[in-house]
């Protein structure tokens, strides 16, 4: 595979998910009657004020990049090829992002976890901003969430929105199951896990170079052989179909859901990467609805930055992106040590 353009793939997948929570972080919860009468009848097109600053991101990147940050220690550590050590060195990872919550946990891995990885402290990542109370909640108690064990019944997009290094670390020979292990560490609900390892598959065909449709192709095959796939089958399904027939529109966005879980931000974007013509109208398309948009803006970027690349990022949504330096420093860190498998010719 040509550097250039996986660098392109991994750094834009990463900075245009950051985009899009930031670009919905505002939107949260409004309704699109609210959205467009402070916004014009096109919703936001620019970074808004919202909780902090115009630009600032939520719990969904700060999660991502600590889900980037326990990857890169597992292969370094020679884990990427075990799934549950690689989730456990993740779950660690997740315990730095708590402490910068201010939540405790009772893990035996809490106070030894904030000696690793390079995130801890940072500014932006050492606060809290809008922490999913499934998240907090599954990573406070004594022990890790599983799939064989899980914590909780939740299915919302808290496992989903985090996900896409999962599939960006080409060493992970089955980005899919490794999802949908690190979802399950605080969501329980096969619907969250399996949307989780459809979108980490879905990313990881994409940054190989397959076509969009193919790619959607590739990871419903994989999802449809596993049991409780149907209501993320349906959900995706309902999105190719409503992107392949009338004009994209916040309208059609609702009938997709809210994004509150995780099928339905899976599902808005998958809609917002299939009808939408470039990045930016994806990122425009997939925020500007009545729900959960900062969490629908961060799975949509995840998919239209590996698809489109770096370059496409629009530079004014980049020049004013809270932690865009550290976004792109872990981006590298991925693509300097989760890469080693070489990916089949596309």
């Amino acid at each position: 595979m040509d550097a250039q353009r996986l660098r392109s793939g991994v750094r834009g997948s990463l900075l245009a998910g950051a985009v899009g929570d930031a670009l919905g972080a505002p939107l949260e919860g409004a309704s699109l009657a609210a959205i467009r009468a402070r916004f014009g009848p096109q919703g936001v097109a620019d970074y808004a004020p919202g909780r902090v600053r115009p630009g600032a991101v939520t719990d969904d990147t700060q999660m991502t990049l600590f889900t980037a940050e326990g990857l890169v220690l597992a292969a370094r550590a020679g884990a990427l090829g075990r799934w549950d050590e690689t989730a456990r060195i993740v779950h660690r990872a997740y315990l730095r992002w708590l402490r910068a919550q201010g939540v405790r946990s009772a893990h035996a891995s809490f106070a030894g976890a904030a000696q690793e990885g390079w995130l801890w402290g940072r500014s932006g990542l050492d606060e809290p901003r809008g922490p999913g109370a499934t998240c907090l909640a599954g990573l406070r108690g004594s022990r890790m969430g599983r799939v064989e064990q899980p914590l909780n019944h939740s299915k919302g997009c808290g496992g989903v929105m985090r996900i896409a290094p999962v599939g960006l670390a080409l060493a992970v020979d089955d980005p899919f199951e490794l999802a949908r292990r690190v979802a399950a560490l605080t969501h329980g609900h096969p619907t969250g896990q399996l949307a989780a390892g459809f979108q980490a598959l879905l990313v990881r065909e994409l940054l190989l170079g397959t076509p969009l449709a193919d790619a959607l192709d590739e990871a419903l095959a994989v999802l449809r052989r596993l049991p409780g796939h149907e209501e993320t089958t349906r959900a995706v399904t309902a999105a190719s179909a409503r992107a392949a027939g009338d004009a994209p529109s916040a309208e059609v966005v609702e009938t997709l859901g809210a994004g509150w879980v995780a099928e339905e931000a899976l599902a808005i974007a998958v809609y917002a990467a299939r009808a939408a013509p470039d990045l930016e109208s994806g990122l425009r398309l997939a925020v500007n609805h009545g729900g959960d948009s900062d969490s629908t803006g961060a799975v949509a970027g995840s998919l239209l930055g590996v698809l489109y690349g770096e370059a496409a990022i629009p530079v004014r949504w980049l020049a004013g992106l809270e932690l865009r330096e550290t976004i792109a420093e872990t981006a590298d860190a991925l693509l300097a040590e989760c890469m080693e498998r070489t990916a089949p010719e596309r």
